[in-house]
């Protein structure tokens, strides 16, 4: 007696089809699972048999084999629970559906009772792609699944009620497409809420607008933090297409929010300095989606960035460069999706105090360079605004006025991000910090005075390649929000502003 069942395991963020094939045989009753399964699928066995007993089934007294097919791709995690009990029901006789055009995935408890997996939204994409008829989650995991529009998705709460549903004695009704609106996200920040710091909120709009790396350095209290975590608010709305992006990353590590179908709105990460390089970038046996690609399409803030260790820093170089993020083990390679801004903030020195007109900086000058020396010059390279944050004044501190909400700046990165959207159109590209090198040869066509502007600089600053293309995408950001075709000089040193001052 021999039943096949479908299911899918999660692969980086694709999911392949696995054949779950049930063998009941004669001899001296045992159960035996093959196919590079994990522990966690190996331990469906005592999951799997008393859940059947429990949901009213009988547990075939046979020799079980089961076999997890292709037999190359390793098998992990309790999502094969519920297909590996349909298919021993099905080999024995007591249940009866179309194998081949349904899937299933599902954790079960020792009484029957499906419990939530991870990674069912790419493995929903991918079933409504490979044309499944029917697809049988867990009913927490429904909303998930069904926000792939056109999916057949069934909600199943038990074993139970599942093989009475595919015995034709009960109903499970299918889930409705989910739509989800993104224009009403609640946000417990505003821009309006920093006191001063109009230089510091400029930048951020560029780096809102044209999808740049920022790095803040002031003193201890003068706003870093508050102004890294309003960026989001500032941010477009995530589109669905993004939207859909994020949320499979949080799927497959399992942070997705409950009683949530997708992530909609920006993510924002903050590390904390003691995060090991795994933490950050992902990794492990088997490799899963770090901090880094939980900030995909929105805010990767690295407080006090110097604390970091160097080691970690370091790892950041080509995924700031490229988008994404490759990881290779023994088992396999994979990459992930890392496309943030990064915002990170410092202080001047150890005590935090240099050139603060207030307080007195405690540093010695070697300890000075000794903290200055922990990101090292490539890093910074690699970040395109630098700006420092000083100390807010009395008078700004105390005014009663209100300054410019986190709506209308909003609005004009909007602008600049539809002028960008029409720019790339036809291509994957979505802001100016993506341009390549052709891309900025069409795109950033300089006049003869902006020329000259931007050549002084360069013998002046001693500015590197990697830092004229900077300078060329922060001024197209800046024309942008002016909206103007051409980049003007008044653009270009606007742009040299924002470079690092040795």
């Amino acid at each position: 007696m021999l039943a096949k069942v479908k299911s899918m395991t999660v692969i980086g963020l694709d999911a392949e089809v696995i054949d779950v094939e049930v063998d009941l045989s004669n001899g001296l009753p045992c159960f035996n699972i093959v196919g590079l399964p994990d522990k966690a699928v190996e331990e469906a066995k005592e999951r799997v048999k008393s859940a059947i007993k429990n949901s009213g089934g009988l547990f075939p007294q046979k020799r079980i084999t089961v076999n997890l097919a292709p037999a190359d791709i390793k098998k992990e995690g309790p999502s094969f629970d519920l297909p590996i009990a349909l298919g021993i029901l099905a080999a024995a006789g007591q249940i009866e559906f179309d194998t081949e055009n349904t899937l299933s995935v599902g954790e079960l408890s020792l009484d029957g009772k499906l419990r939530k997996v991870n990674g069912v939204l790419p493995i929903s994409m991918a079933a409504k792609k490979k044309n499944y008829k029917e697809i049988f989650v867990p009913k927490t995991n429904a909303k998930e699944a069904a926000i792939v529009e056109g999916a057949d998705v069934l909600p199943v709460d038990s074993l139970k009620n599942l093989m009475l549903y595919l015995r034709g004695e009960r109903d499970i009704k299918k889930m409705k497409n989910i739509k989800v609106d993104f224009s009403n996200e609640e946000t417990f920040l505003d821009m309006s809420y920093v006191k001063g710091q109009e230089h510091a909120k400029r930048a951020l709009e560029i780096a809102a607008s044209g999808g740049h790396n920022i790095l803040m350095s002031g003193s201890p209290g003068s706003g870093k933090t508050l102004l890294a975590k309003t960026l989001t608010t500032i941010l477009p709305n995530l589109t669905f297409d993004e939207s859909l992006e994020v949320s499979k990353i949080y799927s497959i590590t399992g942070t997705l929010p409950k009683e949530k179908a997708l992530i909609t709105s920006r993510p924002f990460r903050n590390p904390h300095h003691t995060a090991s390089s795994i933490a950050l970038v992902g990794g492990g046996q088997w490799p899963k989606p770090g901090e880094i690609s939980l900030a995909h399409r929105g805010v990767l803030f690295l407080d006090e960035m110097p604390e970091f260790p160097r080691s970690v820093i370091e790892i950041l170089r080509q995924p700031l460069e490229d988008g994404t993020v490759t990881i290779s083990r023994a088992n396999g390679t994979l990459s992930f999706p890392a496309n943030f801004v990064l915002v990170a903030a410092q202080n001047p020195c150890p005590c935090g105090y240099l050139n603060d007109p207030v307080k007195n900086c405690s540093c010695s000058p070697g300890q000075i360079i000794k903290y200055q020396k922990k990101v090292s010059g490539p890093i910074l390279d690699r970040i395109d605004l630098h700006i420092d944050v000083p100390r807010v004044e009395t008078d700004k501190l105390t005014s009663e006025s209100t300054a410019e909400s986190s709506q209308n700046i909003k609005q004009r990165v909007e602008k600049a991000r539809t002028i960008q959207a029409t720019r790339f159109k036809g291509t994957s590209k979505v802001t100016n910090s993506e341009m390549t090198a052709n891309d900025i040869k069409e795109y950033c066509k300089l006049s003869k005075e902006s020329m000259d502007l931007l050549k002084s600089a360069i013998e002046r600053l001693y500015l590197s390649a990697r830092s004229y293309t900077k300078i060329l995408k922060i001024a197209r950001t800046i024309a942008d929000l002016d909206e103007s075709s051409n980049i003007k000089s008044q653009h270009i040193a606007e742009a040299l502003q924002y470079r690092p001052k040795s």
